[in-house]
């Protein structure tokens, strides 16, 4: 099995960000650059597009900047959502089934997931860099990792952004202002990991057409139950999530 360690240099570009960020991404920049060529233009225009002037540390109001940046993208309006699970399955109750065999490899790696759950892309991806079981780690991309991977990426789309805003506009939201270009920063962080993953694995994009993400369905739904209370049927009737069928849990540790 190729080695993984880089999945932990990875991990670091999506946590919350520190002072720190500047050479957390200088650090997987030298990695990236020196085995994956083709994943580094997308990294360089993440550097290139965060706060700061190319120092280590961000200053306090760089950070401000960065930190608000990472919530629009994953937490407030947010552009997507960085579980995997939810992701792959929505509401489904495969997810919990993920959830609960991810909780078990991660204590068996020695991986403290925090406050975060077992299926959130930092935590996932130190737990590819630490994952002993080949077999496991291959079912576990293909199935379930890349092809979520590749939906984070769509939701950074221009029809889904237009989409996205469109919800936020109809019940009054105010939407956070900032350039496209910022507003879609993640997006290269992303691409990065893609091209990563797709390379280390062998594997091409899957060609699966668009359709209404489990994630963006959500923002309605919230939005709705915010605007009418609970209980009241949502305005937009959205199609449940359609996984392959044959995924329960990862493989053969269910």
């Amino acid at each position: 099995m190729i080695p993984m360690d880089h999945y932990e240099l990875l991990a670091a570009l999506f946590d919350y960000p520190g002072p720190d960020l500047p050479a957390r991404v200088a650090e997987a920049r030298a990695h990236v650059e020196s085995r994956y060529e083709h994943a580094e233009p997308a990294l360089k225009a993440f550097a290139d597009l965060l706060p700061g002037d190319g120092g280590p540390i961000l200053t306090d109001a760089e950070l401000d900047e960065a930190q608000e940046l990472f919530t629009r993208s994953f937490q407030v309006q947010a552009v997507t959502t960085l579980d995997i699970g939810y992701i792959a399955f929505g509401d489904d109750y495969k997810r919990a089934e993920v959830l609960v065999n991810l909780r078990r490899e991660h204590r068996a790696a020695g991986i403290d997931c925090g406050s975060e759950l077992a299926d959130h892309l930092p935590n996932v991806l130190r737990l590819l860099a630490r994952w002993k079981d080949e077999e496991i780690v291959v079912e576990f991309v293909e199935m379930i990792f890349h092809p979520a991977l590749e939906e984070m990426v769509r939701e950074f789309g221009e029809q889904q952004t237009e989409a996205r805003n469109a919800v936020y506009q109809k019940y009054n939201k105010t939407l956070i202002a900032t350039s496209q270009d910022r507003a879609l920063v993640y997006r290269n962080a992303l691409v990065t990991l893609l091209h990563i993953v797709r390379h280390d694995f062998g594997i091409g994009p899957s060609g699966r057409p668009e359709e209404t993400s489990p994630f963006l369905a959500s923002i309605g739904r919230e939005l709705d139950i915010e605007e009418k209370g609970a209980g009241h049927k949502p305005s937009t009737a959205v199609p449940p999530p359609q996984p392959q069928q044959r995924i329960y849990g990862i493989g053969k540790l269910t």
